[in-house]
């Protein structure tokens, strides 16, 4: 959560700081006279001169550009508190008491919550039905000796498993308003304990492939699971294969 938070952190300085570099000199000061307000464009006078009716962007500008100030001087100082507890911060610390400990006394203790590994190896363990394949269906093995239905998935399955990456092939899902899915791959996530699926589309330039791919996407959605939180998806077309580097990158970012 505190990676997350400051790739949030640094998107915002980065984009904050971006905008004002192009942002007028000066700051905006706002005088109110009754109903009727007068704006005025601050800079080596402290009165500032008054901005004409007409001008309508220029307040505009100058607000901004005080907001964005204000949003850059705390999102710097929250970014740096983050930067000093990661330095001394692991995800796992909790667990690492338990698991540092001789095996001899482990054996006595009951962790406060279960270890990853045993929670990983329990949720790998549940057995589930996959979909039938069809007759004369070419068989398509994998390195760990899995069939898969595609070129590309068993491109997928090996390069998790290379990666020591557990995954479960076309475990079923019930989404609400559509549906049993067989999601290609699913996998248990080590920051939140629950699953995410991978979805790979692979023939989007056919019509009706593409139709369906996309009312299952949006089904995703409609049971509050969302491309890139709980939903991983690549695509393919006749001209467009996939990309080894999309799925290495989409790997790190939500698998390890």
């Amino acid at each position: 959560m505190l990676l997350q938070e400051q790739k949030r952190l640094e998107k915002i300085v980065n984009n904050v700081s971006v905008s004002l570099i192009t942002a007028p000199e000066g700051y905006l000061r706002i005088s109110k006279d009754k109903n009727y307000v007068r704006y005025y464009h601050c800079t080596d006078n402290k009165n500032g001169n008054y901005i004409p009716r007409n001008n309508k962007e220029l307040p505009g500008l100058l607000a901004q550009k005080a907001y964005n100030k204000t949003v850059l001087k705390k999102a710097e100082t929250r970014l740096h508190q983050i930067r000093e507890i990661i330095q001394d911060y692991s995800d796992d610390e909790i667990e690492q008491i338990y698991t540092a400990m001789r095996k001899e006394r482990r054996t006595l203790v009951t962790p406060i919550e279960p270890a990853w590994n045993q929670l990983l190896a329990k949720w790998y363990a549940e057995e589930h039905q996959r979909k039938e394949f069809r007759e004369n269906t070419p068989v398509i093995l994998t390195e760990k000796g899995e069939r898969v239905r595609s070129k590309s998935e068993k491109i997928l399955a090996d390069y998790f498993y290379r990666k020591n990456i557990l995954y479960k092939y076309e475990k079923p899902l019930y989404l609400k308003g559509y549906g049993t899915v067989y999601p290609d791959f699913t996998f248990l996530s080590k920051k939140t304990e629950q699953e995410i699926y991978w979805e790979h589309e692979g023939m989007m330039d056919k019509q009706e492939y593409a139709r369906s791919a996309v009312r299952k996407i949006e089904s995703y959605q409609k049971n509050e699971i969302y491309p890139g939180d709980r939903l991983i998806l690549t695509f393919e077309t006749e001209q467009s294969v996939l990309n080894p580097k999309i799925v290495e990158n989409l790997v790190n970012r939500y698998l390890l």
